[in-house]
């Protein structure tokens, strides 16, 4: 694929007649901010010469030293299709992080995924990932604020009249099919109101940028219809939550190097090095890809989200599932994110965890082909499989005990995160919610 140049982004944007850009990064938490500028500035900005105060985001720097500068990546270029044929269109670029200095800042997460993928890269690999993104569509109220009334009685692969969510999904697709995605498969799920969009996989970090473009273009499109879109885990208590889950491979030398054909179930030694990383160091990960409060009512047993930490090639309820294709295809699936994670931390601690199973040589435990859910403890506790953590404190103290996660993200990105979701979970941990009240208030 050739790589897109400064020219080639200030020759599309005349072409297009872009009269604004966004220049785009996500803070430690995975939330996209943006600077706009004009096309004039363009090639100012294309040269990484455009400074931003750092202390104003999330996680970033302090105010002693907050002057930073963005540089884009021309690669991500991308016109808004929805802004076409107005006076002026708009277009954007995601950027990487840089300090006054011009050395990549730490607590960048784009730069912390490129460090995991660099490390990759020593042994000859690199990783490709698909992504499965769930979300629900909710009306608004009067006042145009979201409510928890879904848009339909539809269910898992309905079709219209009771999808009423149907046409904000298609143009969803659409949308993002003109921004260059090759989306496969878009349909409603198990839940009212719950919809999942799986776009072709990609190398890691581009596909890092596309869930932050998705999630973005789902929340635009969704107000147009007059609807909110929201990537919460688990909005409705009773009903399944969204989950996002990871289609995974490495390649090497431009071969799947999960893929034997020598092998009895075809893996290669590869494969079960890395699966074995991602389940020795599950606990902590999850801190990273289910990072909320909110997670965790996702994480229960009942609902098709994995809850153990165990891998198998044909049932579900696993934390990794092996899917039956093979050859280019051979891939592992790792089934607990969920897409309110930052897409390029995650990547960047997944992808760090099977490489220090490779790295180390490890061995996964025996493949668990049953029902997990149906296992009651002592039988759970004789196979060996362990539960991930059932809180977001849990999931932190985890993280606190996991130096090759925390190296994964870098000690500047580690404390800042930390920080924050200690707060949150004291926040959390601190409010009386509605249950305590029903559950309580009478009775005592």
């Amino acid at each position: 694929m050739r790589l897109v140049t400064k020219d080639d982004v200030i020759r599309l944007a005349e072409e297009n007649n872009v009269g604004f850009i966004r220049l785009q990064f996500t803070d430690i938490m995975g939330v996209p901010k943006n600077v706009s500028i004009t096309r004039e500035q363009l090639g100012k900005a294309l040269d990484g010469e455009l400074m931003f105060d750092g202390s104003s985001i999330e996680g970033f720097a302090r105010i002693e030293e907050s002057d930073m500068y963005l540089k884009p990546d021309p690669n991500t270029f991308m016109i808004f299709p929805w802004t076409l044929g107005e006076e002026m269109s708009i277009g954007r670029l995601i950027c990487d992080v840089y300090n006054p200095d011009n050395t990549p800042f730490v607590g960048c997460p784009r730069y912390a995924l490129k460090r995991a993928l660099n490390r990759a890269a020593e042994h000859g690999f690199s990783m490709n990932v698909g992504p499965e993104a769930e979300f629900f569509l909710f009306l608004k109220d009067e006042e145009g604020k979201p409510t928890l009334k879904t848009h339909d009685r539809a269910g898992y692969f309905d079709l219209a009249p009771v999808d009423l969510g149907e046409n904000a999904r298609r143009e969803m697709v659409l949308t993002l099919q003109k921004m260059g995605f090759e989306v496969e498969a878009s349909h409603h799920e198990v839940a009212p109101g719950q919809h999942e969009i799986d776009f072709k996989y990609d190398e890691a970090l581009n596909t890092a940028d596309k869930i932050v473009t998705f999630r973005s273009v789902v929340r635009i499109i969704a107000q147009k219809h007059g609807l909110h879109a929201t990537f919460m885990p688990k909005p409705i208590y009773g009903i399944a939550g969204s989950g996002m889950h990871l289609h995974i491979s490495l390649f090497k030398e431009g071969q799947n190097a999960f893929y034997n054909p020598n092998t009895p179930d075809q893996l290669s030694q590869t494969a079960l090095h890395f699966i074995a990383g991602i389940l020795h160091h599950a606990k902590a990960l999850t801190a990273i890809t289910n990072p909320t409060v909110n997670s965790y009512k996702r994480l229960v047993p009942g609902y098709e989200a994995p809850v153990y930490i165990a891998w198998s090639y044909r049932n579900r309820s696993p934390l990794v599932r092996i899917p039956a294709r093979r050859g280019i295809g051979t891939r592992m699936e790792l089934r607990n994110p969920d897409p309110s994670c930052n897409p390029y931390l995650a990547l960047a601690v997944i992808l760090r965890a099977g490489l220090d199973g490779i790295e180390k040589r490890m061995d996964p435990p025996e493949t668990v082909n049953q029902n997990i859910y149906e296992m009651d403890l002592e039988a759970r506790e004789k196979a060996g499989i362990e539960s991930l953590p059932g809180t977001l404190r849990e999931a932190l103290i985890e993280l606190s005990n996991d130096e090759v996660i925390q190296d994964a993200l870098g000690p500047h990105i580690f404390s800042r995160f930390m920080y924050a979701k200690r707060v949150e979970w004291e926040d959390y941990r601190g409010r009386v919610h509605e249950w305590e009240i029903e559950e309580y208030l009478a009775k005592f």
